[in-house]
């Protein structure tokens, strides 16, 4: 069972910070040699001074006056000044400008040699501002662990751009049928993509706590929910709309279970006990050594085991949700 409540405001959480793409470097114009360029003879190539002959070309003239010292200026082509760039986004279509939580990269639009896409520039301002030389590029901005990518043509004057991320925030808790309040130390989250089955999923984030609020794109989700560490585990599918918190409380059908062996009821627990906890079919999903052990289980049957020594007590019992439960094993019955 899941409860569920949206409400207007919206909340962020840290950024997701992907692992950046090696150093930009501006490309050069058509046709301009880069500064270490060599002759098919590995020396050194030098531009030709005015007059010179080319390829397959006469050659100059006696009379001709010496060409000066080519400059770098003449050897490379002039690459056009970096122009100013203005970045903003919302949270929605039509929505507020986000005021803080963001990382934008920029990207060169064209693949390098390896076939990645070099990082041009980086800003974790809400609203950055860069400069970058005219060209095509991809600009990526991350809010939480919302993101979105989108083209971006730099032009000679001021360049504005504004990309919407349509991204809501989640906040989870959960609780026993009945509404019994579980301790914010058993409890934790997973998140993940929408899909039939795990293996269609992806994992968005993991070990949430309690009234954790997480940033995602809106869409639907599939949240898992563990109460302990056995057996207690809920499933379900929630839908995030952009611009909105979305509150959900998840509902375990199970209980905190504590166990000891007594020579008595209500005795004092013996103590170093190996214990032993299996299902109904036999499967053993619980072990521990001491006098006071406890876990959280599903509701259902189980069978307990008691080992001390040599000898070995049992008892069947039962869980059904509520507040937790406390399993006396008797020396004297078992």
């Amino acid at each position: 069972m899941v409860a569920l409540m949206a409400a207007p405001a919206f909340a962020q959480d840290a950024p997701l910070m992907p692992a950046p793409l090696p150093t930009f470097h501006a490309p050069l114009a058509d046709g301009a040699a880069a500064p270490d360029a060599t002759s098919d003879s590995g020396q050194q190539g030098t531009p030709l001074a005015p007059g010179a002959a080319s390829e397959g070309g006469a050659a100059p003239s006696a009379d001709a006056a010496p060409a000066p010292p080519a400059t770098a200026t003449q050897a490379i082509a002039a690459v056009a000044d970096p122009q100013p760039v203005r970045l903003e986004a919302l949270v929605s279509d039509g929505g507020k400008t986000i005021e803080q939580g963001l990382v934008w990269r920029i990207f060169a639009a064209k693949p390098d040699g390896s076939g990645q896409l070099q990082l041009a520039a980086k800003s974790d301002q809400a609203v950055a501002k860069v400069k970058l030389v005219p060209g095509s590029y991809v600009v990526h901005v991350a809010y939480g662990r919302a993101q979105a990518s989108d083209t971006l043509t730099v032009k000679e004057g001021e360049n504005d751009k504004s990309m919407v991320l349509e991204a809501g925030g989640l906040r989870l808790n959960a609780a026993v049928t009945g509404d019994v309040q579980i301790p914010i130390n058993l409890l934790r989250f997973d998140v993940f993509t929408a899909g039939q089955t795990d293996a269609d999923r992806a994992l968005i984030a993991q070990n949430l706590g309690a009234n954790d609020i997480i940033t995602v794109n809106a869409g639907t989700y599939h949240i898992v929910s563990y109460f302990g560490d056995v057996n207690a585990v809920v499933r379900a599918d929630l839908k995030v709309d952009p611009g909105q918190l979305t509150d959900a409380t998840l509902y375990h059908k199970a209980a905190q279970v504590s166990f000891k062996l007594v020579s008595e009821a209500g005795g004092e627990a013996i103590a170093d006990i190996d214990w032993t906890v299996k299902t109904a079919d036999g499967t053993t999903i619980f072990t521990n050594t001491g006098a006071f052990p406890s876990t959280v289980l599903q509701e259902g049957d189980y069978l307990v085991f008691a080992k001390r020594g040599d000898k070995v007590y049992n008892r069947q019992f039962e869980v059904q949700p509520g507040q937790p439960k406390e399993i006396e094993v008797l020396t004297t019955v078992y």
